[in-house]
């Protein structure tokens, strides 16, 4: 695993929320994480799809580690603000959130995000929600 895995991954793994939603890190490269969730009944709102919180939570981790990957050695970073544009109901089997840093500073990233719902067994998905958020690095 490497540095960055690793700073990622050990933040991941102390957000209670995550674990309560079944998500997981995915994928984590240099200014970009993706985070994986599945589909679950306990995720639904009362038209069967998946909640906007949880979609919404995930997507927020996502540029949250995307920026992460890109913040000073021994800060951590909070989410300043963000907006979510959901495209169509969330309906999917399993949801990835995409988080792509756009700019880095001294002090915060600026982040976009989206989710894509599979509803299938192969690779092909639809975008549901697209987020842009600021977050701030702050020390640890």
């Amino acid at each position: 695993m490497d540095e960055l895995h690793e700073r990622v991954g050990r933040s991941f793994a102390a957000q209670g929320l995550m674990q309560t939603l079944g998500a997981r890190l995915a994928r984590v490269a240099a200014g970009e994480v993706e985070i994986e969730m599945p589909f679950g009944a306990a995720l639904s709102q009362q038209h069967g799809y998946a909640h906007a919180g949880s979609v919404t939570s995930i997507v927020d981790s996502a540029c949250g580690y995307a920026a992460l990957t890109r913040a000073p050695a021994g800060s951590e970073v909070v989410t300043v603000e963000f907006k979510v544009n959901f495209l169509r109901p969330a309906i999917g089997r399993r949801f990835l959130a995409v988080g792509r840093v756009v700019n880095a500073g001294r002090t915060m990233a600026v982040c976009t995000g989206e989710v894509r719902a599979f509803v299938g067994e192969g690779e092909d998905y639809k975008v549901v929600a697209l987020m842009q958020a600021t977050m701030a690095f702050v020390q640890s």
